[in-house]
């Protein structure tokens, strides 16, 4: 008998999941060999009823995985210089794996440290307020993405997506992301799973090296040759065959250096806000009734046209922590955490909204970067220029009043909280459009609006600001062999989509070396 799929079966919260094996069993009259869950989900829009809806396949016999296989660069079409991938983000690991897959080593150079250094500083600066700027929350191994709820959920329908999800899995992620419809591996697992894959790459013969940070390029009108590489030890320069940029949202110095060298880039829509906190407890009461309470912890997602310029939420962490995210002295930066459990007593979400061309000064591609600067350091002053992050009730926040204490929910953010009108740190437009979707958005989740709700500023670090233009063998634009990647070059927006553009583009220097 050929696999055989079951979708829409729908078991109440607390059924055991064998149930799902017996249904299976008796499809195919008692014999067993195989047997997957496919697609797990919740479906709560009764909340007198919430159910697991399940999609399942199996058969008698057993099932091979097939091995996937990838051509392999033949000998004489091997580059003569590294492949260089910069950055070791999702973008820059999974390049980096699949041109391993293709037979090319890369040499991997990231501008932070290897999470175990990582961590290490990331818990000084929260504790003594000493900055690095080169490790910290945006930059070191794993990238931003390390340091936050691990979400593999994702609004593309890249066929790459589940090769994701089964590598992540390869590299020890929780099995249930392959089937989870929202699935997160968590901050605490994201850790091991790419240090593994640093080891891999090390294994099989590639380089990574840490505390490296890309300063320059020496680009010919024949494409880019040389690479200035700033490390612990010195200046080195590295003649190279191919440079990937998976530098990350926040590689502003590389964005500058790359227009210096007339790399093409131009502005890209991106938004700015806060996180917003509220008890887990209450947003899973909302979601779910008194059933929250045998259930995961639950999310949300909002979206507001309540104004001119729409908003809303983004990076949701239910049980998890805000996070200082600053990469620049004198800033303040906020993004959000959570672990495996998300077992913390507060949920938080970004809550932001667009920012407009008319919003930025000028036509550079920079002018992004400089207006996110302009409000990281309006939140640095509002703080008392400690590095704590600027904190108002939401309650205060909408009768434009500085908050004088908290209510019932309490600060997470690691660095130190201040209370401070926000008024004085997001624009005008931007502020008035954050009222309204708070309001707008208590239609759809009862007691998003609370009074105790806590703004944490400022989050502006959701995307990129600009986009490195790139032609259809995805290679810069009038520069060969230089391969903008991943969130940072305006390609991507989340883990997932990073690793998949990580994939894509290892194709294509794979494609760009066969000729």
């Amino acid at each position: 008998m050929s696999l055989r799929t079951l979708s829409d079966i729908k078991l109440p919260v607390g059924t055991d999941e064998k149930t799902l094996v017996e249904l299976a069993r008796k499809k195919t009259g008692g014999k067993l060999g195989y047997f997957a869950i496919r697609k797990k989900s919740l479906d709560a829009r009764d909340k007198n009823n919430i159910r697991f809806v399940y999609t399942i396949e199996f058969s008698k016999e057993a099932q091979t995985k097939p091995v996937r296989e990838f051509p392999r660069l033949p000998a004489e079409k091997m580059p003569n210089a590294p492949v260089l991938v910069v950055g070791s983000g999702p973008a820059g690991l999974f390049c980096a794996l699949r041109l391993i897959d293709h037979g090319i080593l890369p040499v991997v150079v990231e501008r932070g440290g290897a999470v175990e250094e990582r961590e290490r500083i990331i818990n000084d600066f929260c504790e003594n307020k000493i900055l690095d700027t080169e490790t910290n929350i945006q930059f070191g191994e794993g990238g931003a993405g390390t340091f936050s709820d691990g979400k593999l959920n994702t609004q593309t329908h890249s066929a790459l997506n589940r090769e994701v999800l089964e590598t992540f899995v390869r590299f020890g992620a929780p099995e249930e992301i392959l089937w989870l419809a929202k699935p997160h591996i968590g901050s605490d697992n994201l850790k091991r799973v790419v240090k593994n894959m640093r080891e891999y790459i090390l294994a099989q013969g590639g380089k990574v090296l840490f505390n490296t940070r890309l300063d320059d390029l020496k680009i010919t009108p024949s494409g880019v040759k040389e690479a200035v590489l700033q490390g612990r030890g010195g200046v080195e320069i590295l003649p190279v065959s191919a440079v990937v940029l998976a530098v990350g949202h926040s590689a502003r110095d590389t964005f500058s250096m790359l227009l210096s060298r007339g790399v093409p880039m131009r502005q890209k829509d991106f938004a700015v806000g806060v996180r917003i906190e509220h008890l887990q407890s209450k947003i899973g009461f909302s979601q779910y009734g008194e059933a929250y309470k045998k259930l995961p912890a639950a999310d949300y997602k909002l979206v507001s046209h309540a104004s001119e310029r729409s908003a809303f939420t983004f990076c949701m962490c239910p049980g998890g922590f805000v996070m200082p995210a600053t990469s620049e002295r004198e800033c303040v930066v906020t993004n959000g955490m959570s672990n495996y459990a998300r077992d913390g007593v507060n949920a938080n979400s970004a809550l932001i909204a667009q920012v407009t061309r008319a919003d930025l000064d000028g036509d550079s591609p920079l002018a992004g970067v400089e207006f996110q600067r302009k409000l990281e350091r309006a939140a640095y002053l509002a703080g008392g220029k400690t590095y704590a992050a600027p904190v108002q009730r939401l309650g205060d926040f909408l009768q434009d009043k500085e908050s004088s204490r908290f209510g019932e929910v309490m600060p997470t953010c690691a660095a130190g909280t201040a209370f401070a009108d926000l008024r004085a740190v997001l624009p005008a437009p931007i502020i008035g459009a954050l009222k309204n979707a708070v309001i707008d958005m208590d239609k759809k989740l009862r007691g998003f609006a609370s009074p105790d709700a806590l703004l944490t500023a400022v989050e502006t670090r959701t995307s990129s600001p600009l986009r490195i233009e790139r032609d259809e063998t995805l290679q810069s634009v009038g520069v060969k062999g230089l391969f903008p990647c991943g969130e940072g070059a305006g390609y991507a927006g989340g883990i997932t989509s990073s690793a998949t553009d990580g994939l894509r583009v290892a194709a294509a220097v794979f494609n760009a070396f066969l000729g």
